[in-house]
């Protein structure tokens, strides 16, 4: 793995000749002779784009997850939507749980195919392929465009159970605050929380990602609690601007969350996780165990637990919940 080290801001010294110090626009080029005492590590370009603050993908992932798309793809493309999948409809809108490894446009398509107005049916949110769970499927133009607005402005809550493994925490409620953009090898980082709005590699920008976090059990200790809204505002806020220090101690333990993403950034809660030190199991990109006492896990191990908003019509609070899968049941002892 690269390793970023912190003493970038150094190398502008060791440029010989000595030049006039550049405008932050131009990145400063070091010659390809360069002097002898520069190590090979040194980049040849030094740009002022800001540093992601968690690790690149591990080299495992790469297959890993060609293996798991090209299983997902074929399942998906049979995947048929059933009646048991449905957890709410009315003429507006409906919920569905979607099942771990399917893509979520598969969902849509079945659901198009057997459905009347499928040419207006829209997913109103998305969920990576191995999280399953709690979506919302939109029934006309006018109910998606309202609905969307509201996912954008942060009026539906949402929560989420995480199967990780780490260290036992030191909270019993965490709100993390970051950046969250796209590296230069495009895939998605924690950045600091003050390098929001900094401009990235590929033309994007940081963005602001905050994720409240409960702790339900470890080890099997613990339990399921009813979703609270409550009880985070006097929590322990971590404002991320460096990298998480790798605690030392027993990181053999099996730990379950659940996490109230505040922001809807890609991989948001995986990253957070990522981040505190308990990666979600089968979560290979985000330092998640491949293999964990014995078994292989073929997908992360992330559910859409609850969505809750006002209704686009009656107005009427909703709150939609998709039955636990079986990991959650067991590692809850439910």
């Amino acid at each position: 793995m690269l390793k970023h080290h912190h003493h970038h801001h150094h190398f502008r010294n060791q440029c010989k000749p000595p030049s006039p110090p550049p405008s932050p626009a131009i990145p400063t080029v070091v010659a390809m002779s360069s002097p002898p005492h520069l190590s090979e590590n040194t980049p040849t370009v030094l740009s002022n784009y800001p540093i992601p603050l968690s690790p690149q993908l591990p080299a495992i992932s790469k297959q890993i997850e060609l293996n798991r798309a090209t299983i997902a793809t074929s399942n998906s493309e049979l995947f048929s939507l059933a009646q048991t999948h449905i957890i709410y409809e009315d003429e507006y809108l409906l919920a569905v749980n979607k099942p771990q490894g399917i893509y979520c446009d598969n969902v849509l398509t079945s659901l198009q195919s057997q459905s009347t107005v499928g040419s207006e049916l829209h997913l109103a949110n998305r969920l990576d392929r191995d999280t399953s769970g709690v979506m919302l499927i939109t029934k006309s133009h006018k109910i998606a465009s309202k609905l969307v607005k509201a996912f954008t402005d942060r009026e539906v809550k949402k929560t989420y159970i995480a199967f990780c493994t780490g260290r036992v925490p030191d909270w019993k409620t965490i709100t993390v605050k970051s950046g969250h953009g796209r590296s230069k090898f495009g895939a998605w980082r924690v950045y600091g929380f003050s390098d929001s709005g900094r401009g990235l590699p590929g033309g994007s920008v940081v963005r602001e990602m905050e994720t409240s976090f409960e702790f339900l059990s470890v080890n099997g200790k613990g339990g399921f609690r009813e979703v609270t809204e409550l009880g985070f505002e006097e929590g322990n806020v971590v404002v991320v601007e460096e990298k998480a220090v790798k605690m030392e101690g027993d990181d053999e333990n099996e730990i379950v969350v659940r996490a109230y993403p505040r922001s809807g950034r890609t991989h948001q809660i995986r990253l957070h996780c990522q981040y505190l030190g308990i990666s979600i199991i089968g979560d290979v990109k985000y330092e998640g165990v491949y293999e964990w006492k014995g078994r292989v896990y073929d997908g992360h191990h992330l559910h859409a637990e609850t969505l809750s908003f006002d209704h686009p019509v009656t107005g009427v609070r909703v709150m939609f919940r998709a039955p636990l899968p079986q990991w959650a049941n067991q590692a809850l002892q439910l």
